[in-house]
C-alpha cells in the first residue's frame, strides 16, 4: 500500500466472532467524498486459508499486495474510485472503494490484474452516497492525543 506521512491509519479490531482484524483506512478522502459522483461503495473480497489467528501467509499476502498496487497504479492514472479501508483478518481480505461508475471500475481492475492468475476475488457494489461505511470504518480508528 501506498503510504504517504498522514494518509493512512492501522488499527486493530474485532470480527463478529472475535477474531482479530486489522482495518486499514484513508484520511484523505475529501476531495472524492465531497464529488457527489463518488456514490458506489464496491468491496472487492478475497477469501483465504489463514494461520490460526485468521491472517494470510507470507505468500498469500505478497500476493495481495502485489494486486492492491496493480489496482492503486491504475487509479492513479485514471482515478474513477478511490481506496478507503483495507481489512484483513478472519480468512479473508477486502478493499473498499468507493466509484462513480460500477461499468468502469470493472473495466479497470481488470486492466490492472491482467497479468496476474485467476485469483479468488468476489466484487459486491452497493449506493452509499453518505459514505455510510466509511464513517464507519474511521471510528474504527484509536488516535493518540
Amino acid at each position: 500500500m501506498r503510504k504517504r506521512d498522514g494518509e493512512w491509519w492501522t488499527s486493530p479490531n474485532e470480527s463478529d466472532l472475535g477474531r482479530l482484524i486489522m482495518v486499514t483506512g484513508r484520511r484523505d478522502v475529501e476531495k472524492f467524498r465531497n464529488n457527489p459522483r463518488f456514490n458506489i461503495r464496491v468491496e472487492v473480497s478475497w477469501e483465504y486459508d489463514g494461520n490460526a489467528s485468521g491472517m494470510p501467509d507470507f505468500e498469500t499476502s505478497t500476493l495481495m499486495e502485489q494486486t492492491q498496487e496493480a489496482i492503486e497504479n491504475v487509479l492513479e492514472k485514471d482515478p474513477i474510485a478511490v481506496l478507503t479501508g483495507v481489512y484483513t483478518g478472519d480468512n479473508r481480505r477486502d478493499w473498499i472503494f468507493y466509484t462513480l461508475s460500477t461499468h468502469i471500475f470493472g473495466k479497470k481492475i481488470n486492466e490492472a490484474l491482467a497479468d496476474f492468475p485467476l485469483l479468488p476475488l468476489k466484487i459486491y457494489c452497493e449506493n452509499d452516497p453518505d459514505w455510510a461505511e466509511y464513517d464507519e470504518m474511521a471510528a474504527a480508528e484509536i488516535k493518540f492525543d
